[in-house]
């Protein structure tokens, strides 16, 4: 995590708000509309959308609702920081009686630093502003320096003019907008063009539709030379090899011919070294591995010598390697499983399998249209593995299909796309497969298209299948205010037959804020941390660090029990087309203190329930409206959408009773009540922790939740 740190450009940010809010007091900037409900602000795009390393960049960050008052920006991963620069004062900031508003301000300015040291490629950014935490917005670390797109460049005869090596940004901005770049090469030789634009929407919260780039090469006639449509995913990349020099012309437009504001691109055209597999593409911590790189513009000896430090963590991880006396940026995943490469020659049918002992991790490549690689292994009756591919999620062009065979040839088990919970990716996973009988069996595993090639690497990771759990947050952010409170939902994904309770802990709150943290019982998915912000909270934001842990017996007897922990994965909601929620992981999850929303407060008339089967209770709820503020609020104990729950931490049995509740509070009303019942069959539970909420629409899908102080609900036995 990094963050814009200095106290001095802090104080004089905030001094400068503080004076707009003056000038729009006395109207100078008011919008002249009244807003009926308040909004966290959610970033749609950055422009440029890259940054050069080693250089400070200003961009402009775009917004649906209210940038005012942004205070601190956050980047991830390392290498980049941010800070937001204070804009003019406007010439009139006299102040006349009447409440003070806040200026409509959906752009502002941030000047981000990249370190000579940062590793290229895509970064997360959000920012803090007294309306809470902002949405990620989307930037790209480039090695070569950014030219902004002209404002008329839409035909040939009108092309921009640049010099290459350059970053070329821009936006696919309106309807059959294409953009065109001329340059003029003195000598022949290899360019690549590498597009960075669909990939950076993925995590875009309200951005529901996403570019589809085409990229295309002219000559100076007009005639076509190339184009590249979907490399990275729907992202093109370009290699040409020009014979002679001249002037040419690349384009870019959606392949579809649609366009959008938000819609912002980065062109890297370089004729540097431009690395996009490793092979091997794993390494062991604190040993020295000689990787081939798969690429353009590679030297003769196309290997790099690395060695990692011997603590560094495990996982995927973009790296700089040693080139020479470059460096340049590759994928990699770090493993301290026993290794294993694929052996060369053919291991593409049971016959010719390559032997291996579980369990490993296995470095290998589909090294051709067609090919099937075969790793044969002995089972005995009642083991259990699990195996998972790292592969298309981390740059290969493969989309794996994994099988597991036996002596024969029959197929037992087989997938081609894993979900971890929320979100699936194309690469493939076994998880849990028990051995039928002992005896000889084989991974197979192909790219589903039956393609091939030096940059379908991938990694093999077999494992024993041990009990384990993996969390998700939903949503990215918590936003408060003094005195005001608000839920975390995290739910958890058991694994290998543990079906154990969790407990859940927080770390790295801002100043200010306290949490309540709950668990998640046996039987179900899912619990809550409830956050309260003292009424003299400070305005600020922090990352913070959700956790869970659980206690298991240990395999083997007279042994201890052990201690499973698991860190919570951010996702971020996103905005679908047709009023749809889906998520999308994201690096953090961030709590702001801010200014006063919709809701200054939400009061229970109880923070304890005991109910025995098949008794009912009433809990009175009153929101403290702000004033002026007239909107629907709903009440729920429950985090859902469309019918679908996102959020559930009632204890099993235990259900809110619809007809003997008032949930609508409609107007200018501020009481209602929920009434919850056990079911007859309801197990017992001691003082399991639930969240009651207060919901005000944002938009069809969005919504802020405002809570209420913990609540702690038990079933008693009958």
């Amino acid at each position: 995590m990094t963050t814009c740190s200095a106290t001095c450009s802090t104080t004089r940010v905030a001094r400068f708000w503080a004076a707009l809010a003056l000038a729009a007091a006395a109207g100078a900037l008011s919008s002249g509309k009244a807003v009926a409900q308040s909004s966290y602000p959610m970033i749609m795009s950055a422009r440029p959308l890259a940054v050069q390393v080693g250089q400070m960049s200003e961009v402009e960050v775009s917004a649906r609702y209210n940038l005012y008052g942004a205070y601190q920006v956050f980047v991830t991963p390392e290498g980049v920081t941010g800070e937001v620069v204070v804009p003019e004062m406007p010439a009139d900031q006299s102040a006349s009686g009447g409440p003070a508003a806040k200026p409509e301000m959906p752009k502002i300015k941030v000047r981000f630093t990249a370190a000579p040291d940062a590793v290229p490629g895509p970064r997360s950014f959000r920012l803090a502003t007294p309306q809470g935490a902002s949405t990620v917005g989307q930037l790209v670390v480039v090695r070569e320096a950014v030219t902004v797109e002209a404002a008329d460049n839409d035909a040939m005869a009108t092309a921009q003019g640049v010099t290459l090596p350059a970053t070329l940004c821009g936006a696919i901005e309106k309807a059959e907008d294409v953009d065109f770049f001329k340059f003029t090469l003195a000598e022949a030789g290899g360019w690549t063009f590498h597009v960075h634009s669909s990939r950076c929407q993925d995590r875009i919260h309200d951005l529901q539709t996403h570019s589809d780039p085409i990229l295309t090469l002219r000559n100076a006639a007009g005639t076509v030379l190339a184009t590249s449509d979907n490399h990275f995913f729907a992202d093109p990349l370009l290699h040409f090899n020009f014979t002679e020099p001249g002037d040419y012309y690349l384009d870019i437009r959606d392949v579809r011919y649609q366009g959008n504001a938000d819609w912002q691109y980065s062109i890297e055209a370089s004729n540097r070294p431009l690395v996009t597999n490793v092979f091997p593409s794993r390494v062991t911590p604190g040993t020295a591995t000689r990787l081939e790189l798969v690429g353009f513009h590679l030297p003769g000896d196309r290997t790099s010598l690395l060695t990692l430090p011997a603590e560094i963590p495990e996982g995927p991880v973009w790296l700089n390697l040693p080139l020479g006396e470059r460096l340049v940026p590759a994928p990699l995943v770090i493993s301290r499983l026993p290794g294993l490469i694929e052996a060369a020659g053919d291991n593409g049918t049971l016959s010719a399998a390559q032997t291996i002992q579980l369990p490993l991790g296995i470095s290998g490549r589909i090294s051709e249209p067609g090919d099937v690689d075969c790793y044969r292994f002995e089972a005995r009756e009642g083991e259990r593995f699990s195996f998972e591919v790292l592969a298309r999620r981390h740059q290969s062009a493969l989309d794996s299909v994994l099988r597991i065979v036996n002596e024969p040839g029959a197929v037992l088990a087989e997938n081609d796309d894993l979900s971890t919970g929320r979100h699936n990716h194309a690469d493939a996973m076994i998880e849990n497969w028990t051995a039928p009988a002992d005896g000889s069996c084989a991974i197979e595993l192909s790219d589903l298209h039956q393609r091939g090639g030096p940059e379908y690497v991938y990694f093999l990771k077999v494992t024993r299948s041990e009990p384990y759990f993996t969390l998700d947050v939903d949503t990215d952010k918590t936003l408060l205010s003094g005195g005001t409170a608000g839920a975390i939902f995290v739910r958890v994904y058991r694994k290998n037959g543990f079906a154990g309770e969790v407990r859940l802990a927080i770390e790295g709150l801002p100043p200010g804020v306290t949490a309540g943290c709950g668990r998640i019982l046996v039987g179900s998915t899912d619990g809550c941390i409830i956050l309260e912000a003292a009424p003299d909270a400070a305005q600020g934001a922090a990352n913070v660090r959700i956790t869970g842990s659980a206690t298991v017996d240990a395999a083997e007897a007279g042994q201890p029990p052990l201690e499973l922990v698991a860190i919570a994965r951010p996702m971020q909601e996103v905005y679908m087309p047709g009023g749809g929620r889906n998520h999308y992981p994201v690096d953090v999850h961030t709590v702001s203190v801010g200014d006063v929303m919709d809701l200054k407060a939400v009061k229970l008339s109880t923070t304890a329930v005991s109910l025995k089967p098949g008794e009912s209770q009433k809990i009175d709820v009153t929101i403290e409206r702000r004033e002026g503020f007239s909107g629907n609020v709903t009440l729920d104990c429950l985090f859902q959408h469309l019918g679908s729950i996102y959020g559930n931490s009632l204890p099993p049995g235990v259900t809110i009773d619809e007809k003997n509740s008032q949930i609508a509070l409609a107007g200018d009303q501020s009481q209602g009540h929920i009434t919850l019942v056990a079911a007859a069959d309801a197990k017992p539970v001691e003082n399991q922790q639930v969240a009651v909420m207060a919901n005000v629409s944002i938009n069809f899908v969005m919504k802020y939740t405002y809570c209420g102080p913990a609540l702690t609900v038990s079933v008693l036995p009958p």
